[in-house]
């Protein structure tokens, strides 16, 4: 069997390295035309560190990353909603951690690169068409910026890992459009003092007027890189794509956070500290029926691009990689029947979780706190009650597979 990678993000890295663990043949062509440390934070769950982690690489993960131990829900007063320990706190086998996208991709690279050889991962190679027949599909390249064909490759199995804007999905779905979620979000790192545990990852406000913070890198002075994500409904309309993750001044937002200064974290200093922020609009695109054609199938963002709520995007394309392997392994003889098999078990859930995401997942109880008592609470059992709170959280994890009963318990997909 031969596997073409189209994409050398995430998750399309850690489906190469899981077909290396399982003897696969495999070339990843990544368009641009080298792979930097660019981009802020995200947070690996539990479920995604366990995939790394069985791949051998956590070591490099704890080198590089930092442990999230809390996540806290804060209204935009400042007074705590709900918090919850996550990663080894919370019961899993396996850390939560926050790291830098950038650091998490050159680091699968290097390993993608020694494990598999440089000569496999192929950058500076956009995909611009492919076809299938009965034995096999072939893949057409050109440079990074389009234009003349460089190359073709053929193979039994294409994987879409192309992300939120992948050619592979758009081949299918010629004409499903972005769909905007009504709120911009501003983006940049601040080297500060860890706030409350120093493992705790804060989520504050609403859905039209939120902060997210958390720790990211450790600095030698016994500071840390904080992520720090303000975001503002803006239901205007989201900027063209030529626009985005454009750097802007924080005028443009900082009034809207003025008055948020709480003994635990301040955010207007914050805001004041940084020194660029880069604009992003939320979207996602509709969920679609199907994500595997014959000899061709999709993963990650390519696959369910969905709006970033509850940390699940970077991890869940790492599961997905892990699924659509074990499935290969397992079914060497019919690989097309394998990748139906890993649509089978991920399309059901990841609908799921791209359609709570845009109704804010587990953080909907900012929303409804807010709702309730606009103006701050005495007694937060009074307006939103424990256990509609538990319930909540739990719904959302059992959906991302990241219970963690049944994480701890389910069997692993490696196929060392």
């Amino acid at each position: 069997m031969k596997v073409i990678i189209v994409g050398g993000g995430i998750g399309g890295l850690t489906t190469a390295l899981s077909l290396r663990e399982a003897g696969i043949e495999t070339l990843v062509f990544e368009a641009a035309p080298r792979v930097d440390a660019l981009g802020l934070g995200i947070n690996l769950q539990p479920n995604a560190v366990r995939e790394l982690t069985e791949l051998g690489l956590a070591a490099k993960l704890a080198e590089i990353a930092w442990p999230i131990e809390e996540l806290a829900f804060y209204n935009r007063h400042g007074q705590r909603i709900w918090a919850e320990p996550r990663g080894t706190a919370g019961g899993y086998r396996w850390p939560q951690y926050a790291i830098n996208r950038g650091l998490l991709q050159v680091a699968l690279f290097e390993e993608a690169c020694a494990r598999l050889g440089r000569d496999r991962i192929l950058v500076g190679h956009r995909l611009v068409g492919f076809e299938q027949d009965e034995t096999g599909v072939t893949a057409h390249f050109a440079g990074p910026d389009g234009g003349e064909r460089i190359r073709s490759e053929r193979g039994d199995i294409l994987i879409g890992a192309d992300g939120l804007h992948s050619l592979v999905r758009g081949h299918f779905y010629p004409d499903q459009k972005l769909h905007y979620g009504g709120q911009l979000m501003w983006r940049t790192a601040v080297p500060a003092t860890p706030f409350l545990s120093g493992r705790t990852m804060i989520i504050a406000g609403h859905r039209n007027q939120k902060v997210v913070a958390y720790p990211m890198a450790p600095l030698a002075d016994g500071r840390a890189v904080l992520n720090v994500i303000t975001e503002l409904g803006e239901p205007s309309g989201a900027p063209p794509r030529e626009d985005w993750n454009r750097k802007v001044d924080k005028t443009r937002f900082a009034a809207s956070f003025a008055s948020w200064t709480f003994d635990w974290l301040d955010v207007p200093k914050l805001i004041d500290q940084a020194e660029s922020f880069f604009e992003f609009p939320k979207i996602d695109r509709d969920p679609v029926p199907q994500w595997t054609f014959g000899r061709v199938t999709l993963a990650g963002d390519a696959a369910h691009p969905m709006q970033p709520v509850g940390s699940q995007a970077g991890s869940q394309a790492i599961v997905d990689a892990r699924v659509l392997v074990f499935h290969l392994a397992r079914n060497r003889h019919d690989p097309r029947a394998a990748i139906r098999e890993y649509e089978s078990e991920r399309l059901p859930p990841m609908r799921e979780v791209a359609l709570r995401n845009r109704a804010m997942g587990a953080e909907i109880v900012m929303d409804l706190v807010e709702e309730r008592a606009p103006n701050g609470f005495t007694n937060i059992d009074d307006v939103l009650p424990r256990a509609e709170r538990e319930q909540r959280a739990a719904d959302f994890k059992k959906t991302a597979g990241l219970d963690a009963q049944y994480l701890n318990e389910r069997p692993s997909y490696s196929v060392a």
